[in-house]
């Protein structure tokens, strides 16, 4: 028998836990204080390590990827072109066009500005000027962009105005356009939700301590994020940044808020602050761990993408609800613990354990103890003319248009280089500095060259010519053309591995429909010569492989998404018919965000179309993320019916889980509709759909439709399980 504990003994026991319940959360939080200490700097570094060119996230069997590779072999040169166009009021003097010139043989001397700069071309209607200025890879392309701008300007005659353009200034403006995602997009953010978080909790510490967790939670995700991409295993760009500062705060404002909720639950029946915070994060850690897991897994799904910037975006976003779910679960608990009910000041949770059991768990008063009582009168008629209703949003998806923008209005707002195009278009062929880019057997050269010629949306072919003045040499129906004086001989062109390379100038502006279409009958017409192995490439061959994989990829990760969360559903609720219901409900919403969203787009906004990715985007955050809600509340569900009945159960879990939910649902509507501060066409829409289908979610589907449904069906919700054949109680 052993012998009794002594009274020193127990009293030593109760010190070293006492001393262990603070110190462990102190290690956590000075752990967490370090990793945001050496991932905050790195905020204004992204672009350090990050890319917005579009080739680079093509597939490497697109050909447009193989035909940029060999651009630096054929040109010696991988320089980005920029355009420059001078436009004169009335018909462009001799003297003009001298400054012009002199203005245009002076641009290498801005930084960043390769030698190899055309002479300025004279339009035909005498009107303009255009000098294709190449700027280096290595070079700030922004600021590059810029100071080019301000020498021409400043050197050109009174009455020409001046733009840049073509594929440099294209690229200008979306470096702009994100130039703001790490102050503008995150102050916004972080604005927002702290606002609601305060109207929320009606408190001053409460959300600091959450607001904080979240950007901890940021702060670890991008120092992961960022060596990674530095040490080449991730790709990131622009849109890839701000997707995963708007997720990471959002997720982990959501997993605290339901974290908190659990807490001051505890606090009511408990003055054992440490007992309340176990006992909360036992009640939380399996729906925070199940949403951010079913979020990851879509994420995930992501990986199978032809194109990089979706196949990147999966592990850098997932990477962030790892960090997210991780601060929600003992960054958040260690401050809650250290603060205890201090942290709801001035509304401090009550200990009122005699009105807790006098409830029963379940609120009798209240916005949402009066919906449950509305649905269980009406619950069919409830699930029925709240399905009617989605279902009518859903027509307006055969509104969205989703086959992809011309590069010009990829940015909101003002635009240098579409202006300039537009300029372009008006006095010289629109594919002017944006050549279609063909690579042939030298044997196969002429053949090639009638082929293109002889298409309608083809102004001209020149191949490429290292012994030629200009870099290349046109080709007409006759051969090869000398370049310069009268008797020049025509220069050979470059052969690299028996290939030469033709570059077709358009009729159209490279990133129109048109341009687009005639680079598939191109495609098409080289096919058919027989033994000739052709690859077209350039700017709009860029375009147009972007928006066939995109397709494809939506096509594709769409159906295999629903599928993964159905069957983790299946697993957490331990049913089957329950997790069809969620995703059904969950998918009916989409469509009706992007229903919604397409006739506000065309009607609204009058956008001029939408990226292919979009819908993709769209659906990715929307089911993973909508589903979170779905899992809040029927992991609750579930909790309850166990103990009272499934229909009793579903709206005790609605009554209890309305208030956080809905907190959830206005906070992650509110980061995701700060991506609109980005003036980046598919940022915004994004933003509008992400934003309004959260909320239709949280207001309609989690509070209206799956609950009265529930309720209607009761206990045969969860078949196949053993809750299915529990005695049901009797409808109210």
């Amino acid at each position: 028998m052993s012998e009794p504990t002594s009274a020193p003994h127990r009293t030593r026991e109760k010190h070293r836990a006492s001393w262990l319940r603070i110190l462990l959360p102190v290690v956590l939080i000075l752990a967490w204080l370090v990793a945001a200490g050496l991932g905050g700097p790195l905020f204004g570094k992204v672009s350090e390590v990050s890319s917005n060119d579009q080739t680079t996230y093509l597939p490497a069997s697109a050909e447009a990827t193989e035909v940029q590779a060999l651009l630096g072999d054929f040109n010696d040169s991988e320089a980005i072109p920029a355009i420059a166009v001078f436009v004169g009021d009335t018909e462009l003097t001799d003297a003009q066009k001298t400054v012009i010139t002199d203005a245009v043989t002076a641009a290498p001397d801005t930084e960043g500005v390769s030698a190899d700069v055309s002479p300025a071309l004279p339009s035909e209607d005498g009107r303009a000027m255009q000098a294709f200025i190449p700027i280096s890879s290595d070079a700030d392309l922004g600021d590059t962009v810029d100071a080019l701008g301000e020498l021409l300007r400043s050197a050109a005659p009174d009455g020409v105005t001046v733009y840049i353009t073509g594929p440099a200034g294209f690229s200008a403006d979306l470096v702009a356009g994100f130039a703001g995602i790490d102050g503008l997009l995150l102050g916004v953010a972080l604005l927002a939700v702290l606002v609601i978080l305060v109207l929320v909790y009606r408190s001053l510490l409460l959300p600091v301590v959450v607001l904080s967790t979240s950007l901890f939670a940021l702060c670890v995700a991008l120092l992961t994020v960022w060596w990674l991409a530095e040490a080449g295993i991730l790709l990131l760009s622009g849109q890839t940044q701000g997707i995963l500062f708007i997720l990471v705060i959002g997720a982990a404002t959501d997993y605290s808020l339901l974290f908190v909720s659990r807490f001051r639950e505890e606090l009511r029946v408990t003055h054992d602050t440490g007992a309340a915070v176990m006992t909360a994060w036992k009640g939380s850690f399996e729906p925070i761990v199940a949403s951010g897991g079913t979020v990851i897994a879509g994420l995930l799904c992501l990986l199978l993408s032809d194109l990089k910037s979706n196949s990147t975006l999966g592990p850098v976003a997932s990477i962030g609800i790892v960090f997210a779910m991780l601060a929600a679960l003992t960054l958040l608990p260690s401050l809650l613990l250290l603060f205890g009910r201090a942290a709801f000041w001035p509304r401090r949770p009550k200990f009122e354990p005699e009105v807790v059991a006098a409830e029963d768990g379940m609120p009798s008063r209240g916005v949402w103890a009066r919906l449950a009582r509305t649905i269980r009168r009406r619950p069919r008629l409830i699930w029925v003319l709240t399905t009617v209703v989605l279902l009518a949003g859903t027509v307006g998806v055969t509104q969205l248009n989703a086959s992809g923008v011309p590069q010009s209005d990829l940015v909101i707002g003002t635009s240098q280089a579409r202006d300039g195009q537009v300029a372009l278009g008006e006095h010289f062929p629109g594919g002017s500095g944006s050549p279609a880019y063909v690579v042939v057997p030298e044997a196969s050269l002429q053949q090639a060259a009638d082929v293109l010629l002889a298409n309608d949306g083809v102004e001209s072919v020149s191949v490429t010519a290292s012994d030629s003045p200009s870099g290349s040499a046109p080709v007409t129906a006759d051969g090869i053309q000398a370049v310069g004086a009268p008797g020049t001989p025509a220069p050979d062109p470059t052969v690299v591995d028996g290939d030469v390379m033709l570059q077709a100038t358009l009729t159209d502006a490279a990133d129109s429909d048109a341009a687009a279409a005639t680079l598939r009958d191109l495609r098409v017409q080289l096919e058919t010569i027989n033994g000739l192995d052709a690859l077209v490439g350039g700017v709009t061959a860029t375009a147009v492989d972007t928006n066939d994989a995109s397709i494809h990829d939506r096509n594709l990760i769409i159906p295999l998404i629903l599928v993964v969360i159905m069957l983790i559903l299946m697993l957490l609720l331990r049913s089957v018919l329950a997790p069809v219901l969620l995703i059904v409900t969950t998918v009916l919403s989409f469509g009706t965000a992007l229903g919604v969203s397409a006739l506000v787009f065309n009607g609204i906004f009058h956008f001029p179309g939408a990226d292919p990715a979009v819908p993709l985007y769209g659906f990715v955050f929307l089911v993973a993320l909508g589903i979170d809600y779905n899992i809040f509340l029927m992991t609750r569900v579930r909790e309850e019916s166990l103990k009272h009945g499934t229909r009793d159960g579903a709206m005790r879990g609605l009554a209890i889980t309305g208030g956080v939910i809905t907190s959830a649902g206005l906070v992650l509507a509110a980061t995701f509709a700060a991506l609109s501060v980005i003036p980046i066409l598919f940022l915004v829409q994004l933003a509008f759909i992400v934003a309004f289908g959260v909320l239709l979610d949280t207001f309609v589907v989690r509070s209206l439709l799956v609950p009265a449904l529930t309720y209607d069906l009761g206990r045969v919700i969860w078949w196949p399980s053993k809750l299915s054949r529990r005695p049901e109680e009797t409808p109210r």
